[in-house]
């Protein structure tokens, strides 16, 4: 847990006193990412920056360094010597109510993000020129995204919705939608964008492809000794690909919807999800599909089919989405990783009848919730335990993090179905798995070694994911939190009882702390996410 913060087990600090003359808080208040700042555009950007960056001080720069302590109704911590303070709810979700402040010559003054980024550059030292300017640009991408979604209508299909619902992004992230590449907002989930895919012409002879992507045939109509290769047309903005003999332009082709991820979108007359490259920074992340990405989603496909059915034949509610084949050029490096799209299949096939897909990211912005605990027990049920199978059982690492897990809401609003997604972030836990036959950069790329694997899977699946559901369920109602997470702990621990109590998720229920991903520290050293290391944080389960 982060020293000096005593926390109980919903997240509920221990009272300490607060500094002798602290005046009264603000009237107001400053929403977590459950819910939407009320204003202008810039003025709701502003307040989601700051309290953005203000979650990553409280949990990577004070926690750590033993600056961040309750003096109810307010948090307070340290940074490069000013000490800031804000009301918090949530445990450590972190949601803030009210304008966060400084301790400036003994009064207390409004906090503002560009503060916030001096205190941060002066605590951290060492020389991050980019940093400001990915936060201010993040800042300027939320108000372009408010701007753009009060003219536009969302989608009318719910799970479509849910997808472009992330307006604020990543809660625990200092420049969450900071991007790079020119007009970006026609291509923005947020701002409810649609558009025609570009289709290429493949020379069959320069055709690079794996598995079966024949759901991309079905978009267009190529000339023959040709292959239809869709392309997002950002990515073909920022490629530049020279047209010839070996790959010709098609021109535009059908209309696509972006989902979360922005550069993967759902394509309705081919019925599949394309999972596109895509050269922008998004978070952390340079988003291509290098080439044995490629090669490594279909293997994966091929190898978790069998384990997700054993699985599913245990935990009835559990679904995922197969990525059965890729299609690109094989003209060089930067054209076959550029041009690579994975085909997807939609969640839409996945579902049961009756059963509305909504994305877990969405769910954690408003949840339809009339009996939280009832609610919360099928949530957590649908959610978890089939993680901790595929780990454990299987050997297999899942990432599902709020972004990569879609929930099956029946008629009244009852989670009932589980779908995992997205195997980039999908490993295999080394030495479980055969994988001779395999070419050693995509037999790399498919493995975790066992400590790291479940390092990944519980950050996924409490921190980044169950504890920001807890704390839109429970709001601003401590007990209630306390009572959600007694219920999680009661669902864990019957999984743990079925698996043969393995030591790892013992200890894990008897408190260890829990580890929550480093992205201010990534951003600030400019490293690659695979780089990003975790600080430790308390455990709502012990």
């Amino acid at each position: 847990m982060l020293r000096g913060l005593a926390v109980d087990a919903a997240g509920a600090a221990d009272a300490v006193e607060a500094p002798a003359g602290a005046p009264p808080g603000p009237a107001g208040a400053l929403p977590g990412p459950a819910e939407a700042p009320v204003g202008a555009p810039s003025c709701r950007a502003e307040e989601a920056t700051l309290a953005a960056l203000l979650r990553c001080c409280v949990r990577e720069v004070a926690g750590p360094r033993g600056l961040v302590w309750p003096a109810p109704p307010y948090l307070l911590l340290r940074v490069a010597g000013t000490l800031l303070r804000a009301r918090a709810c949530g445990g450590a979700a972190l949601r803030f109510e009210g304008r966060p402040e400084r301790l400036e010559s003994g009064t207390w003054r409004p906090l503002t993000s560009d503060d916030l980024v001096v205190l941060v550059e002066t605590e951290l030292r060492g020389h991050n020129r980019e940093f400001a300017g990915q936060v201010a640009a993040s800042r300027r991408a939320v108000a372009a995204i408010l701007a753009a979604r009060a003219t536009q209508e969302p989608p009318a299909d719910p799970w479509l919705a849910s997808e472009q619902a992330l307006v604020y992004g990543h809660p625990f992230h200092p420049s969450p939608k900071a991007r790079g590449g020119g007009d970006w907002l026609r291509y923005a989930p947020e701002a409810h964008a649609e558009f025609p895919v570009r289709l290429l012409g493949v020379r069959e002879d320069v055709l690079d492809e794996g598995g079966d992507p024949g759901a991309l045939d079905a978009m267009g109509k190529a000339p023959d000794g040709y292959r239809v290769l869709p392309a997002h047309p950002w990515q073909l903005d920022l490629l530049r690909p020279a047209f010839g003999p070996e790959l010709i332009d098609l021109g535009p082709g059908p209309a696509v919807t972006p989902t979360s991820s922005v550069r993967t979108v759902y394509a309705p007359d081919a019925g599949v999800c394309l999972k596109f490259s895509l050269d922008v920074r998004i978070t952390n992340c340079v988003r291509k599909n290098a080439w044995y990405e490629l090669a490594g989603a279909v293997e994966l496909t091929r190898r978790l089919a069998p384990l997700f059915d054993l699985t599913a034949a245990r935990h009835p509610g559990t679904r995922w989405l197969p990525e059965p084949g890729y299609r690109s050029a094989g003209l060089g490096v930067r054209l076959r990783e550029g041009l690579g799209v994975i085909v997807r299949r939609s969640p839409w096939a996945v579902c049961s009848p009756g059963v509305t897909p909504v994305l877990a990211a969405a769910l954690a912005l408003d949840a339809p919730v009339t009996d939280p605990l009832a609610w919360w027990r099928a949530y957590v049920t649908v959610v978890a335990p089939p993680v901790l199978e595929l780990y454990f059982t299987h050997g297999v690492v899942l990432e599902p993090h709020l972004q990569n897990v879609l929930v099956g809401l029946d008629s009244v609003g009852t989670p009932v179905q589980a779908v995992f997604r997205d195997l980039e972030g999908a490993k295999l836990v080394a030495g479980r798995h055969d994988l001779s036959g395999v070419p050693p950069e995509v037999a790399g790329a498919l493995t975790y070694d066992a400590g790291r694997g479940w390092a990944r899977v519980v950050y996924c699946l409490l921190v980044n994911h169950l504890t920001e559901i807890a704390a839109t369920v429970a709001g601003t109602d401590d007990e209630l939190l306390r009572e959600l997470w007694r219920i999680a702990r009661d669902v864990l621990a019957r999984q743990a009882d079925e698996l043969g109590r393995p030591l790892p998720l013992s200890d894990l229920l008897a408190g260890a702390p829990l580890p929550a991903k480093a992205n201010l520290g990534v951003r600030w050293a400019r490293a690659a996410d695979r780089a990003a290391g975790y600080v430790p944080i308390a455990n709502p389960l012990a």
